[in-house]
């Protein structure tokens, strides 16, 4: 998997999750669950991950999207 986006907006991310989904483009997010060792402020970045024959297409896609990294 590699890395496509890095963020701390959970609106961002799914956002930039449903648009590849709808375009047929598995993304899976990690650290997702961290807000339960940082205590819920929002610090530490979730990771977007994709397959990495998907990486052009995906990052096309959020450009178009206007959705980019924090």
């Amino acid at each position: 998997m590699k890395e496509l986006l890095r963020t701390t907006d959970p609106v961002k991310m799914a956002m930039a999750t449903a648009l590849l989904e709808g375009e047929g483009i598995t993304a899976f997010q990690m650290d997702v669950h961290m807000s339960v060792l940082e205590g819920s402020l929002g610090i530490l970045p979730r990771r977007l991950m994709v397959h990495p024959r998907d990486v052009f297409l995906a990052k096309v896609i959020l450009a178009d999207n206007q959705i980019g990294s924090d």
